[in-house]
């Protein structure tokens, strides 16, 4: 009885935590480095899917904060599961050796061999062991934060997002990283957050570098910069983390109360479209290759229903088809339209497909069949009878 409940036990764990891995690499020239990589929950169980990649500097005491609020976040659906990368750096002079730069503001010596090592050694080697998605991102605090936007300095960077937590900066670094983000053309997510009580060096330089991206003018990558009242060096990093988290990833969240009242409402027509472009959006700019949420199919059909745009459901239909097929999902959107219309006889045949379908949440087959059963006898009383619409390009199939 005791082994089996400790195996409950481990099983329940795995279902909420992910797992910790202790790695390391004997690497070309900065001898054995170590880093702990962690899985998310999904991991085990979901063998085909893949995961962005969070990569720590500073990981020793980065990890737990970084790892609680990525599970606070995916336990409500805010946040996607993220495979963790954390670097060991905290072993005596490390992380000043691995952040060295030269007078001209450059990685050089260890700190350029630490440079070469995450993209030619740590992230190949990462890529052949676990199933990682191209999205990245890199964090780190004060040493390792100034460090981390030497990335940037090249002309396709391998980070996509970068969280900087009260960055000490290399000469000329608040000019350059400005500079460099006007320039780039992929997408790119720049976190940066400082304290009100840190100290003046460091804030007077972040304050300046966000003074120069502010002024860059048409912009075409995400920016988001943080002072926190009353915060110290340290207590800044933990109010910051989730801002960070956030803000990267805003648009992954399920459509909310407030989006549909302050967004999709104060649409004049394209709800559909509303909803198509924000799952096109997660996989161009994130990555991600999300299945539509059915509590957003909900929120756009209550759009739909509000502002009497029955042809959307058409669209609606077409694009539930294309992710939710052998499922009564499209059939009732579709039927939904015919009856919203006036076609009774048509939405009645529509309703009554649902029989030899799939039921989906509330849409059972005996629900159908009452809003068929409701139609019956009823004559048409067609108010449009609008084209067959279809969903533009949506992207691929989500990953099970």
């Amino acid at each position: 009885m005791k082994i089996k409940l400790i195996v409950c036990f481990v099983l329940l764990a795995n279902t909420f935590f992910g797992q910790r891995v202790a790695e390391s690499i004997e690497t070309k020239n900065i001898g054995t480095r170590a880093f702990t990589v962690v899985t998310p929950p999904s991991y085990e169980s979901s063998p085909e899917k893949k995961y962005p990649t969070l990569v720590l500097l500073d990981g020793e005491y980065l990890l737990d904060p970084f790892e609680g609020a990525l599970k606070y976040g995916n336990y409500w659906d805010d946040l996607p599961e993220m495979i963790i990368i954390a670097i060991h750096q905290n072993n005596g002079d490390t992380r000043f050796k691995d952040s060295e730069f030269d007078d001209a503001g450059f990685p050089s010596g260890s700190g350029a061999q630490f440079f070469e090592f995450i993209g030619q050694e740590l992230f190949p080697y990462l890529e052949s062991k676990y199933r990682t998605l191209p999205f990245r991102v890199i964090g780190g605090h004060d040493t390792t934060a100034g460090f981390l936007n030497f990335y940037l300095y090249k002309d396709n960077p391998i980070f996509n997002g970068y969280i900087s937590l009260a960055p000490e900066m290399a000469p000329e670094m608040e000019n350059r990283i400005a500079d460099r983000l006007s320039k780039l053309t992929k997408p790119v997510f720049y976190y940066q957050a400082t304290g009100e009580n840190d100290l003046a060096e460091i804030n007077e330089k972040a304050t300046e570098l966000d003074t120069n991206i502010k002024a860059i003018p048409n912009q075409k990558f995400g920016y988001l910069n943080d002072t926190f009242k009353g915060a110290s060096h340290y207590s800044l990093v933990i109010k910051a983390i989730p801002n960070a988290l956030y803000f990267i990833f805003d648009g992954y969240q399920p459509i909310s109360m407030l989006e549909f009242q302050n967004k999709i409402l104060k649409l004049d027509s394209g709800y559909t479209d509303y909803l198509i472009k924000k799952y096109e959006d997660l996989n161009t700019k994130l990555g991600l290759q999300i299945k539509p949420r059915l509590s957003d199919f909900k929120a756009i059909e209550a759009a739909i229903m509000k502002n009497k745009a029955y042809p959307e459901f058409q669209t609606l239909a077409a694009y539930a088809n294309k992710y939710y097929p052998k499922t009564i999902l499209g059939t009732y959107h579709q039927a939904m339209y015919y009856e919203k219309t006036g076609n009774f006889k048509k939405a009645l045949k529509e309703y009554q497909k649902a029989f030899s379908q799939e039921e989906i949440r509330e849409l059972t087959k005996e629900f159908m069949l009452n809003k068929a059963e409701a139609l019956k006898g009823k004559e048409d009383n067609p108010t449009e009878e609008a084209p067959t619409l279809t969903p533009t390009e949506a992207p691929a199939e989500k990953q099970e």
